[in-house]
C-alpha cells in the first residue's frame, strides 16, 4: 500500500530585475514520504524561496503544493490558501521575534488573530506548556535582546509549535548559533520531533544538519534540483 506523501511540490517562479529582465528562475518538483525532508545547497540556490512558497509567504507563478493530502496551492484550479490557514509552524532564519514583546507574548503571538499584541498579563495554558518544555519560565518576562542565542531559538520554536501545526518548516534554524550550542539544539529538536510525530521540512547549507536529521535530502542549485535525491533512512 502506497503511503500518502507528506509534501508534494511543483512550482515555477520568476524573479525579475529592476530593468525587467529575469534575475532568477525557480523551477522544481519533488515529493517526500519521509517525515524529515532537508533542502540543501549553497546560498542563492532557491531554498528560502521554496520554503516561503510552501508556507504561503510568496505566490509561485505556476504549480501545485500539497501537504499530507491537502491542496494548499494550485494555479490551475485557482487555489491559494493564506499562510495562516496552511497549518504550518514556521521558524525564520533570524527567528523574527518581536523586540517590543517579552518571551511569553512572542510565543502567544502565534495564537493571536488580528494585529493586537498579546497581553503581558495573559496566561494561556498552551503558552505555559511550551515555556516549560523549553525551560523558558525564568525568562518569560524578558525581551529578545536580553536572551541568549539558544533562548531566542527556543522562543521562536515554541511560537511555531504553540498552534499545534501539521508540519514544521525550518529556515536555517541553527546558522546563528555557535557550534557547541548548535549540536545540543539539534539533539533537542530531534527528540521533540520524535515525540510530536509531525513532519519537518528544513533548509540548510550545513552538511552536519543533513547528516544528523536524515530522511530525504534534496540538493538545490540555481533554482533547480540537481543530482539524485538521497533517502538517507534507506541507506545501509
Amino acid at each position: 500500500m502506497t503511503r500518502e506523501p507528506f509534501f508534494e511540490v511543483q512550482i515555477e517562479q520568476q524573479l525579475h530585475s529592476r530593468r525587467g529582465g529575469t534575475a532568477f528562475r525557480l523551477e522544481l518538483a519533488f515529493e517526500s514520504q519521509q517525515a524529515r525532508t532537508v533542502l540543501c545547497g549553497p546560498s542563492g540556490a532557491g531554498k528560502s524561496l521554496t520554503l516561503q512558497a510552501i508556507a504561503g509567504l510568496n505566490r509561485p507563478d505556476r504549480g501545485r503544493i500539497r501537504c499530507r493530502g491537502q491542496v494548499l496551492f494550485d494555479s490551475v484550479r485557482g487555489i491559494d490558501l493564506p499562510a495562516a490557514q496552511r497549518g504550518f509552524g514556521y521558524l525564520f532564519q533570524d527567528y523574527a521575534l518581536f523586540p517590543q514583546l517579552d518571551v511569553r507574548q512572542n510565543i502567544a503571538f502565534g495564537l493571536s488573530k488580528g494585529w493586537l499584541n498579546p497581553s503581558r498579563r495573559a496566561r494561556d495554558p498552551r503558552v505555559e506548556h511550551w515555556l516549560q518544555v523549553f525551560e523558558l519560565e525564568h525568562v518569560a518576562g524578558q525581551r529578545p535582546e536580553q536572551l541568549s542565542g539558544g533562548q531566542r531559538q527556543r522562543t521562536a520554536l515554541a511560537r511555531a509549535l504553540v498552534g499545534e501545526p501539521q508540519a514544521l518548516l525550518l529556515d536555517e534554524p541553527f546558522s546563528a548559533l555557535d557550534p557547541a550550542l548548535r549540536g545540543r539544539l539539534r539533539e533537542e529538536l530531534d527528540a521533540l520531533l520524535q515525540r510530536l510525530q509531525i513532519p519537518m521540512l528544513m533548509i540548510t547549507h550545513d552538511p552536519e544538519d543533513l547528516a544528523f536529521f536524515g530522511g530525504l535530502a534534496l540538493q538545490l542549485q540555481g533554482g533547480r534540483l540537481v543530482g539524485r535525491p538521497v533517502d538517507q533512512e534507506a541507506q545501509p
